[in-house]
């Protein structure tokens, strides 16, 4: 039987559209399918990416854990001490040391621990570290006080030695009201207590007293050159106040004031960005980064070495003489001969660069120490070259420690 030419001519067309309903529908499951496995594929991502960021924090947190185990075990064992010196009772003094847990303070307490005195640092930390002074911690002569002078203080000492202030002018410049009630209103508090216990204070000034100087050497008889508002005046002013202080205090109630004049000091526990000539040589060599002097380089410095500078202190407060004294290395370098000095020492391919000056940046300073001789018997002892080689010594273990520190950390990024 054969079929009329409109029922053939409709019977393709349906099985056309047919076929291509089928192909359409084919694609349509292939595409699902594709759609359903490119989702799946993405979950599967972001399960694995769940599971890693928990297992790190789990990981975090068990490392955590065994810290605080550690701790509390090396809590528990007895600790060594250095072996210190045995004084009985009629010779062995309750020794206050304001800024103790710092650069200078920290050496001096180690002098004074090793000595057999019973030592009390007070100290808020701004530029001071726990590390300094972490071998006498738990020791029976050793206490160690979290504080700020610039609030009174009560306790009961024989001797006070008042270091507490920043030194750098990276430090005190960033707070310059701060570094000004600190030897100001810290400086009358520690000398009301002085008073109220009879006790002998010893004032750490600065060779920062005498400004850009126009006398070279400077004497102690010299008033200095120093720019009132200048940006070093919160702390060259500051400390000419608290030697005000401490001779209106001398003067009026009777006390026992000694007053030390430092200059230029280096050595280990140097704090690494204190901004100053020795630190900022030894870091930008040892990292063969450029070392950058400010100004020709052609301005002067006397250092002196810290152990040195210990020896002066106690010295002075032992004596019996009550005018100020310079402690300080009369030995003077150029700016651009320390750098040298440091490059040769340290070697490595470091450049040296000249960039503009500091203001107010004194172009001159050596004590003359002819005081310190003639009272006190003192003068510096280590040479330049050996104190160098111990504080570059120093630097290194710190870089370690710190490069070690930074690529042990864990961190957990939020997705």
């Amino acid at each position: 039987m054969s079929l009329s030419p409109w029922k053939t001519k409709k019977t393709f067309i349906c099985i056309t559209t047919l076929v291509i309903v089928c192909m359409l529908y084919i694609k349509y499951c292939d595409n699902t399918d594709n759609t359903a496995n490119e989702s799946l594929h993405l979950k599967d991502i972001k399960g694995r990416n769940d599971i890693i960021k928990h297992d790190l924090e789990e990981t975090a947190f068990k490392i955590n854990n065994l810290k605080e185990k550690i701790k509390i075990l090396e809590s528990r064992m007895p600790k060594h001490y250095p072996e210190v010196r045995f004084l009985n009772y009629v010779h062995k003094k309750r020794i206050l040391i304001t800024g103790g847990a710092g650069f200078v303070g920290s050496h001096l307490v180690d002098r004074l621990m090793l000595q057999g005195h019973e030592v009390i640092v007070v100290d808020n930390f701004f530029t001071g570290r726990k590390l300094n002074v972490e071998q006498w911690i738990g020791h029976m002569n050793f206490e160690l006080i979290h504080h700020d002078i610039i609030n009174p203080l009560y306790i009961e000492v024989d001797e006070i030695y008042h270091l507490a202030s920043p030194a750098s002018p990276p430090h005190y410049m960033k707070n310059p009201v701060k570094t000004i009630k600190t030897n100001t209103l810290g400086t009358i508090n520690i000398l009301g207590l002085a008073r109220r216990l009879g006790a002998r204070v010893l004032i750490a000034s600065t060779s920062e007293v005498y400004g850009d100087p126009d006398i070279h050497p400077q004497p102690e008889t010299y008033w200095g050159h120093v720019n009132p508002i200048g940006p070093r005046a919160c702390y060259d002013e500051g400390k000419r106040i608290s030697e005000t202080l401490a001779y209106a205090y001398a003067k009026q109630e009777n006390m026992s004031i000694r007053v030390a004049r430092i200059f230029n000091t280096y050595g280990p526990r140097m704090h690494m960005n204190d901004g100053r000539v020795v630190s900022n040589f030894i870091l930008q060599a040892l990292q063969n980064d450029v070392i950058t002097v400010y100004g020709s380089g052609e301005q002067t410095r006397s250092f002196q070495f810290i152990s040195d500078l210990v020896d002066g202190l106690i010295l002075l407060m032992n004596s019996n003489y009550t005018l100020p004294v310079n402690l300080g290395n009369p030995i003077e370098h150029t700016i651009n001969e320390f750098a040298t000095i440091i490059k040769e020492l340290v070697g490595g391919r470091s450049t040296i660069q000249h960039v503009t000056e500091v203001e107010d940046d004194p172009q001159r300073r050596r004590p003359d120490i002819t005081r310190a001789k003639t009272v006190l018997n003192w003068e510096p002892k280590v040479p330049l070259n050996e104190g160098l080689q111990k504080t570059v010594d120093y630097f290194k273990k710190e870089l370690k420690q710190f490069n070690y520190s930074q690529r042990s950390k864990i961190s957990v990024e939020n997705p």
